[in-house]
């Protein structure tokens, strides 16, 4: 029984070897399917798409300095130490991620100079550029990795985030140990404000299901444009919010804005925070409990703070600006412990941001 047992299992594992090998990376001889070019950038001579995600409209940081290990405690979702720049700009806009491998003998600098030429040709300003172990953390990982320290790609996405299937070309490129890593950040004006474009090149480095690749150098490109976000949320009005909280004894709301990672209510906030007022004023005994949310974008004590103190700005505009009285509000944050829909794509973080208003009595 046990021969048989053992004889079975090494049978599955050479089926499952075979189908692994059966996906290895290989030479493209054209750009994976709903793969272009962004207008911003053209990309260098004879590469092709291997991995690409545009989004309408998201945030973006941009690192202007070395990543420094923020500290001995914080880890990230991998157990990595993280890494973070003193200096960074959050922007948003439409986001393009495009992944390019570039034809055999081109070095990560040269094709790092031609992207810096093109910035410069459209107007542009190279904000922050490094080389290897210079850039900080851990110079041979790419996007994936555990049980050590952080990558400069890292910064920018991981492994779990990416489409591309496992063993594809894209998750070669972007997911195999890396070498003579080169990193630069700029700015090119445009119409409206301006774009923020990084560019990682290194060559891959994997002998294994991703040899073909070995050597081979690819090109990172990150590009965000200035858009203005479409304005798809419903303000909730007074009665509808009364309607869900004596239901469900809540009621999600999406119309209560801040910047990135900053706990200002912005302006456009007022109509939600009108209609809040109006459901309290419609009922002078409902108090009630204001929670934040966030995504899982960030360390887990900064998103639970973060959210506290938007909770808290709703309360105090709440009381300022509309009189209400502050001992019916209580102000709470959860961070990104009760998600509405999964983190792995930007929709579903979206629906994650939100301010919720919970009856207490």
């Amino acid at each position: 029984m046990l021969k048989r047992i053992a004889m079975l299992t090494v049978a599955m594992g050479l089926f499952g070897a075979m189908a692994a090998a059966s996906a290895d990376a290989i030479i493209p001889t054209r750009d994976i399917a709903g793969a272009r070019d962004n207008a911003l950038l053209k990309r260098y001579d004879g590469s092709f798409i291997v991995s690409y995600e545009r989004l309408a409209f998201t945030d973006f940081k941009v690192p202007l300095s070395r990543l420094e290990k923020a500290g001995d405690d914080q880890h990230d979702r991998m157990n990595n130490r993280v890494f973070k720049p003193k200096e960074e700009i959050e922007v948003e806009g439409a986001r393009t991620r495009i992944a390019y491998l570039l034809p055999a003998g081109r070095s990560p600098l040269e094709v790092l100079r031609n992207y810096q030429d093109v910035v410069k040709e459209a107007g542009g300003e190279v904000l922050y550029t490094c080389k290897k172990e210079e850039c900080g953390g851990d110079p041979e990982r790419a996007s994936d990795g555990g049980g050590g320290e952080m990558s400069l790609m890292m910064y920018f996405v991981y492994a779990s985030q990416l489409k591309d299937a496992d063993f594809s070309n894209g998750k070669c490129a972007l997911a195999s140990h890396i070498d003579d890593q080169r990193f630069f950040a700029a700015k090119i004006p445009q119409d409206g404000g301006d774009a923020y474009v990084t560019v990682q090149t290194f060559q891959v480095k994997d002998d294994l299901y991703c040899k073909a690749f070995n050597e081979r150098t690819v090109a990172l490109v990150h590009i965000v444009e200035p858009k203005p976000r479409e304005q798809k949320m419903v303000v909730v009005k007074a009665e509808e919010m009364a309607r869900s909280i004596g239901s469900t004894g809540r009621v999600a709301l999406y119309g209560i804005f801040f910047d990135t990672d900053r706990a200002d209510l912005k302006p456009e906030s007022g109509p939600t925070l009108a209609e809040i007022a109006g459901l309290l004023k419609a009922d002078p005994r409902l108090a009630v409990l204001i929670v934040g949310h966030t995504d899982n974008q960030g360390a887990f004590d900064h998103n639970l703070d973060l959210s506290r103190r938007r909770a808290e700005a709703v309360v105090k505009a709440l009381a300022a600006n509309y009189r209400i009285d502050p001992r019916r509000l209580r102000a709470a944050g959860v961070g990104m412990m009760a998600p509405a829909a999964s983190n792995d794509a930007e929709d579903g973080r979206a629906r994650n941001r939100r301010v919720e208003v919970v009856k207490l009595n």
